[in-house]
Formats: C-alpha cells, structure tokens, sequence
C-alpha cells in the first residue's frame, strides 16, 4: 500500500480547515473508580453502526481525565441543547468539581445522564484506538433516549470558532 505524503499545510491552516465542518457538541460523562464523577466537552462525537449500536469520540492523549476514560467500563454521551451553552463551557472549563450544581441522574450502569440533554448514549468501553496526539473511544450503546421536545429544540453546533443553534431550512 502506498503510504501518504508529507502535509503541505501547517497546523494552523489544519485547524482552520476543520474548523469549516460543523459539528454537535456533547459533554462525555462517566465516574471514576473513586465515585468522583468526570466529564469533558467534545465536538469529535459520530456513529458508528447501527448493527451493532457503536458510536466513536476521541480524547486528547494528554487530558488529565484520559486515565478514568482508559479505564471505566462505561461512560454516557450528552448531546447538548443550544439552551445547554452553559453546560458546554463548564465542562470544558471549569477546573475542580464540574458537576457542582449540575442536575443529572445515574443510568443503569451508574454513569451520569445530564438533565434536559437532547440526547444520551449509555456506552460499553468497547474498543480504543491511539492515533496521533488522541485516542478514538468506540462504544458499544447499550441504552440511549431523546428529550420529549427533542424535535422541537435546536442542538448545540460548533463551526468556525463558535457557537450555533440550527434551525430547519
């Protein structure tokens, strides 16, 4: 197989080629062997599969959360609302305790739902793949929901820099 030429490019023109694709943002939730609870905002959210239910996202190798990820059996993917901006820069902020305040509800394999999220994934850690400076995490869902009004809210999108709510077109 032939194998891929040096980037003609440098990290920031990267960045701000990746930054043209918009994507959903969600808070990754999950509790440590210790009963502290842990999350992390990520945009790098997709499926998978259908058959079997797999979704992927990716950490930075250097998160200091990287370690309980690595570890846990589960963890819950929130898909954030517009309404949960709030929501997103906290978790992707805030240093200490992160869920102070913060309404959720333990899934069945204990792990945090975030109230009023438009959507949740319950995940098995099913595989991880180091590729470059981050790890891609495959989960296995094994139970997922929407919100009631889900059709009715707009989801949380990042593109070019920002912030964005959708609306139909």
């Amino acid at each position: 197989m032939k194998r891929a030429t040096p980037p003609n490019f440098d990290q920031v023109a990267f960045k701000k080629a990746l930054g043209q694709f918009a994507t959903g943002v969600t808070v990754i939730t999950t509790r440590a062997e210790s009963g502290q609870l842990i999350g992390i905002t990520a945009s790098s959210f997709n499926s998978v599969s259908l058959a079997p239910p797999l979704v992927l996202w990716s950490l930075a190798t250097r998160s200091a959360s990287m370690p309980v990820f690595q570890a846990n059996s589960h963890y819950v993917v929130n898909v954030l609302a517009a309404s949960q901006l709030d929501l997103c820069k906290r978790f992707a902020t805030v240093k200490g305790d992160r869920f102070e305040g913060v309404s959720h509800a333990a899934g069945d394999s204990g792990m945090p739902v975030l109230d009023g999220a438009l959507a949740w994934f319950e995940c098995h850690n099913r595989s991880r793949y180091e590729e470059g400076d981050h790890v891609i995490f495959v989960g296995e869902v094994e139970r997922c929901g929407i919100r009631e009004d889900a059709g009715e809210v707009a989801p949380l999108v990042f593109q070019n820099g920002q912030f964005h709510g959708l609306k139909p077109l």
